[in-house]
């Protein structure tokens, strides 16, 4: 069982993951800079990747360390936290991440999810792009199903959301941020990468 992710050779190709279609993915400029992934993992992987994602009990976000998985979901982790991923997200946003580590902070300079729901069959509950802090107030909007990658960058207005519904919604948040002094201040330990896996029912 996994307990953490291990970053890979830059040069060393996804496991899971597609670069050509992460890399074709317009960048959006409205209302915000982000950039939509319809099948960043192929859906041949889905049964494996799920049957190794870690058990959680209750809703909420939990830092990947703390979480038991199994190999494929590992490697679909590892993929997310590669030089190579990062370097596509720097294209993407036109900037230099070389500097920055992955956190959640209110320090966020770009946000990634990796959806890791089975199936999403409800009208409500689907991940919005937001004009605005009204959840209604919609830009886009997609099914928070299993390979599915939305990212922003972050900004006084990049809104986003979604109308409750019951049901399990799992994903895996990847954020940058502007410098290792605020990855300590918050996690309190001198790692330089921080992911969360997150379940909403």
């Amino acid at each position: 069982m996994h307990n953490g992710a291990i970053l890979r050779n830059p040069a060393t190709p996804f496991a899971l993951r597609d670069e050509a279609r992460i890399r074709s993915a317009g960048l959006c400029r409205d209302p915000y800079d982000y950039a939509f992934v319809d099948q960043a993992i192929s859906p041949r992987f889905k049964d494996e990747v799920l049957a190794d994602a870690p058990r959680i009990p209750d809703p909420g976000s939990y830092g990947l360390p703390s979480l038991r998985y199994g190999a494929r979901f590992g490697e679909a982790v590892d993929d997310l936290l590669s030089p190579c991923f990062r370097r596509l997200v720097e294209e993407k946003f036109d900037t230099d991440q070389s500097a920055y580590p992955h956190t959640d902070s209110r320090h966020k300079i770009i946000t990634v999810l990796l959806g890791f729901s089975a199936e999403w069959s409800y009208e409500r509950g689907r991940q919005r792009v937001l004009r605005s802090a009204d959840r209604k107030d919609v830009a886009f909007e997609f099914a928070p199903e299993f390979g599915r990658i939305p990212m922003f960058r972050v900004c006084d207005h990049s809104w986003h959301g979604f109308l409750p519904q019951k049901g399990q919604r799992m994903s895996l948040q990847l954020c940058f941020v502007d410098s290792e002094s605020n990855v300590r201040r918050q996690i309190n330990i001198l790692e330089p990468t921080r992911h969360e896996f997150s379940l909403h029912t």
